[in-house]
């Protein structure tokens, strides 16, 4: 069994066993734990009624939340012509085409959190997909990241946009801000986050769609939250 810190026990004991607690009062909760020396992220995690089987159960995207993450994203545009020059002047902290694919390649080269590519550029970097992947690089279409207008893509990443991916069992996990939001602000962007989900259940699923949600910060225990208190 893992054992835990004394902050953490601690902090567990604030924790009602099996209570499902309102949204209100689970953001009230985690910001109270949190102990960490440094300014602690807030992290969603939904659990729904998905076949992982069926690809139009297989949910990704991105959300650009209301007020942000806390965390400033440095962004890499593979881009030639026009739109390389809209995405320097959108404030893209790299541009370039086959030099970065390049420089990525032989150099193993990662300072920056998030790719954006034109459609054209695609083939290219499909040649370093293994390289991407695995590190959840690789542009798509479906988090807004492959994409023809890259200055409205740098503008969503850079204020706060955030991708999400069910894995095999279901599970949706998420960033909803830092410790030191206010209680509104985390709210906010939980309540943006939840509605996004909910709002692209697919067709296909019968029965309850989300089963359980849960916040929890960095190195502290979740809370459950009552999904009643969700107006969906």
């Amino acid at each position: 069994m893992k054992r835990r810190g004394k902050n953490y026990t601690l902090a567990r004991e604030k924790v009602e066993k099996g209570k499902a607690y309102t949204k209100e009062e689970a953001v009230k909760l985690v910001k109270e734990m949190s102990n960490t020396k440094f300014d602690g992220t807030v992290e969603l995690a939904m659990n729904l009624n998905l076949d992982t089987k069926k690809p139009e159960q297989q949910l990704r995207g991105a959300i650009v939340l209301p007020n942000g993450t806390g965390k400033s994203k440095r962004v890499l545009v593979i881009a030639k012509g026009d739109a390389a020059k809209e995405a320097t002047n959108a404030g893209a902290d790299f541009v370039g085409d086959l030099d970065l694919i390049t420089k990525i390649e032989k150099e193993n080269w990662f300072d920056f959190d998030v790719m954006i590519a034109t459609p054209e550029m695609m083939p290219a970097l499909g040649k370093i997909g293994k390289i991407l992947g695995p590190k959840g690089l690789m542009p798509n279409p479906k988090t807004g990241t492959v994409t023809t207008n890259v200055a409205k893509a740098i503008s969503d990443v850079k204020a706060g946009q955030v991708e999400y991916r069910t894995d095999t069992f279901g599970n949706i996990h998420g960033i909803i801000g830092k410790v030191s939001f206010s209680e509104d602000k985390l709210l906010e962007n939980l309540e943006s986050f939840v509605k996004t989900i909910v709002r692209i259940k697919p067709a296909t699923v019968k029965g309850t769609y989300v089963k359980n949600i849960t916040i929890s910060s960095t190195m502290s225990p979740s809370v459950k939250i009552d999904i009643n208190s969700f107006d969906i």
